[in-house]
């Protein structure tokens, strides 16, 4: 059974950095990953260890600290008020041997050291994914560790070095936000649905329509399109809403309804003829997201070599 010891035993260790062990690293890194993680075996996979291993190391944490971090039962864990704490600390440690890393690093002539980047599911597997070869093979002494999400994650505390957003984005004090491309929403829809259904010759027309919409989490739905300055606003509904734009893809080319989706998600089925692009001479976009695509990254990654080396890459692409 664990001691009962002051919860600020768990602060306290953690003042200074000097004197910590490698062991010691390697257990703040494994309970870290674990409070993430929500389990054992989840952040063991995330580390490439064994359940028992981060187990035990956690365990071993717990016992020379005094104090209980995690309550455990049979199901799930649970962070205490000493493991919040601890958190909290052990994250400020590690990100700080972090920066001096890629301090030391970003100082050499060579593009070197760890990036983690976050992208949205579909553009990373349809426009990073295919040329990933080329930013290797251009920086071979970058270790990149790609994290495919349609999350929007959250830069420090899930240790994100860089993020991918598409659609407007938010600047604050606290994220620098670098525009780096943009591209623009069609209104499609399969020969098979347009066969079967009335003409959609002005957006006023989806009304009578099945729609099919991206989820982003308000239960009110409208498209919003633009035509020589003139705004119209459409209330759209259907049977089918996904926070994945291929999965909404995919019911279109089925002939499921009409989607209004990014040209670069859609653009090989209209060339194919699986879709057909509707209303071309309107601009079209959901709600407020504008067709933007920015990088953010924390102020303290300013003048990273690796950053602008990913950012490089991108823009390349994007103009290709």
């Amino acid at each position: 059974m664990l001691g009962s010891e002051p919860a600020n035993r768990a602060s306290f260790r953690l003042i200074g950095i000097s004197g910590v062990s490698m062991d010691k690293l390697l257990a703040l890194r494994t309970f870290v990953a674990t409070v993430r993680c929500g389990g054992f075996s989840t952040a063991a996979r995330q580390l490439g260890l064994a359940t028992s291993s981060v187990t035990r190391a956690v365990n071993a944490l717990e016992q020379e600290l005094g104090c209980v971090l995690l309550n455990r039962n049979t199901r799930q864990i649970s962070v205490s008020e000493a493991g919040r704490d601890y958190f909290e600390r052990a994250l400020a440690i590690l990100d700080a041997l972090d920066e001096a890393d890629a301090a030391v690093t970003d100082n050499g002539e060579e593009v070197r050291g760890r990036l983690a980047v976050s992208v949205p599911v579909e553009f990373a597997r349809r426009i990073i994914a295919p040329h990933l070869g080329e930013l290797l093979e251009r920086h071979p002494q970058l270790e990149l560790t790609l994290r495919v999400t349609d999350e929007v994650v959250d830069l420090l505390s899930e240790r994100v070095d860089l993020a991918l957003r598409l659609g407007s984005s938010i600047v604050s004090d606290d994220v620098v936000s670098q525009r780096v491309g943009s591209f623009t929403r069609w209104l499609v829809a399969s020969p098979q649905y347009l066969a079967r259904t009335s003409p959609i010759e002005h957006p006023d027309a989806l009304q009578a329509h099945t729609c099919l919409q991206y989820d982003y989490g308000s239960p009110a739905h409208y498209w919003r399109f633009e035509q020589d300055g003139t705004t119209l606003q459409v209330p759209v509904t259907g049977s089918l809403r996904s926070n994945n734009a291929d999965i909404l893809r995919q019911a279109a080319v089925a002939g499921q309804g009409v989607a209004l989706l990014s040209d670069w998600l859609v653009r090989d089925d209209v060339d194919s003829g699986k879709l057909q692009r509707l209303l071309p001479d309107y601009e079209v976009a959901p709600g407020p997201h504008e067709g933007t695509i920015h990088l953010l990254y924390l102020p303290n990654h300013r003048g990273s070599k690796r950053i602008a080396a990913f950012s490089e890459f991108l823009q390349a692409l994007l103009q290709r």
